[in-house]
């Protein structure tokens, strides 16, 4: 038992997390009970907005709060900064090897790197498809497993996706894995240009057939879409949120599941999102603040507290747990499949930047139209130019 929990003298720590029912209540509510627990720490939760959580922006962060809840995007800068501890020298190898065996899919192996262990797994996610069996029933149509299905059914003004940039960035990422071509696969170079101008110009035709309101939607706003009218019956893909599975949370409830087969030989795969945990190099109470993140990461609190106040549990556990699926109308069981073979965007320092460039070539392309194979061309020239000046690549274009 820490020395410092013992302690009757007042510990205060900040913590940082984006804004939303899945990702802001679950830290609340895990601050409460460790207070509970342990009188003399109080833990206070701030947030930010999805779109500040996708950029970069932890430099800043690192320095004004002690926990910071992170992507595995930003590891590449978080290790030559020194801006989180590594979890490896201040906890136990059990520690390490219970979070990688319990993980969904690589969410905890994503989190090491550079020969340390940087953060623990508290969210999992990846895009997935979701629908309203209602509203397909009228349809007197199934769920579109196949590519052409989705074309097919958005031809009837019943189909929507999530095509804001950074969302659009992703669908491009999972048709090129479609494709048989993951991005970056073993953080090497791009899909080669023909493979990424054929994605491209795939996303523009599924475009063609939805709104183009589309093109600033993120996956809450197109789940609150789905959940509140009856307009539209399906989402071919967009990162799942298992709030909308549970009854009470939305007007309507939705069903996700597996992607559809974009190519009929290949499982589609998409880029695997989700969050963990990590305390600051600065944080001054840095014991205090590793107790409380063994104890939001731990099975107990993932597949329990951490699940019933909205989370979406990062432990395996609570994926196969026959209660969560319940609550969730099987959110967890149906969708894992695609969590298990999802694939991990690039960490290397620079990224981060890349992706924001990239992000807004992509989200032009689908609004603006154009030749796929020079987007394409100019996808790859800023991506080899980040593998090679970093940061700088945020003064392209």
């Amino acid at each position: 038992m820490s020395a410092n929990l013992r302690s009757k003298r007042p510990v205060s720590l900040r913590g940082i997390t984006w804004n939303h029912s899945r990702g802001f209540l679950p830290m609340v509510a895990t601050a409460q009970r460790f207070g509970e627990m342990w009188p003399n720490v109080d833990i206070h939760w701030e947030k930010r907005s999805l779109q500040d959580f996708a950029d970069f922006g932890l430099s800043n962060l690192a320095g004004q709060f002690d926990l910071l809840v992170i992507d595995h995007t930003f590891l590449g800068w978080a290790a030559r900064e020194g801006a989180i501890l590594p979890l490896d020298q201040h906890l136990s190898d059990d520690f390490v090897s219970s979070q990688n065996a319990s993980s969904v899919g690589l969410s905890s192996p994503g989190y090491s790197y550079a020969g340390h262990h940087w953060a623990a797994t508290i969210d999992a996610a990846a895009p997935v498809s979701s629908w309203r069996p209602d509203l397909l029933e009228r349809a007197k149509v199934s769920v579109p497993r196949s590519w052409e299905e989705v074309l097919d059914l958005a031809q009837y003004g019943l189909v929507t996706f999530s095509a804001a940039p950074f969302d659009a960035l992703m669908n491009f990422y999972t048709v090129c894995c479609a494709l048989d071509r993951e991005p970056f696969a073993d953080e090497g170079p791009m899909v080669e240009i023909e493979v990424a101008a054929e994605a491209l110009t795939m996303l523009r035709e599924l475009l063609s057939l939805c709104s183009r309101e589309v093109l600033g939607h993120n996956p809450i706003v197109t789940y609150e879409l789905m959940s509140s009218s009856d307009s539209i019956a399906f989402c071919p893909f967009a990162f799942g949120y298992s709030n909308f599975a549970r009854s009470g949370y939305a007007k309507n409830r939705l069903q996700f599941g597996d992607l559809c087969q974009i190519e009929s030989s290949v499982k589609t795969r998409s880029p695997l999102g989700g969050t963990a945990l990590s305390v600051s190099s600065r944080c001054p109470h840095k014991e205090i603040a590793l107790e409380y993140l063994k104890f939001v990461s731990s099975e107990e609190c993932q597949r329990g507290l951490y699940f019933y106040c909205g989370g979406q549990p990062g432990h395996r556990a609570a994926w196969t747990d026959p209660q969560t699926n319940w609550i969730t109308q099987n959110y967890f069981e149906d969708t894992l499949p695609v969590l298990d073979r999802a694939s991990l965007r690039p960490r290397y320092d620079g990224y981060i930047p890349f992706q924001d460039v990239a992000a807004r070539l992509v989200h032009t392309f689908l609004s603006d139209g154009g030749d796929p194979r020079l987007t394409a061309k100019t996808l790859r020239a800023v991506h080899d130019q980040s593998r090679v000046s970093g940061r700088s690549v945020w003064n392209h274009g």
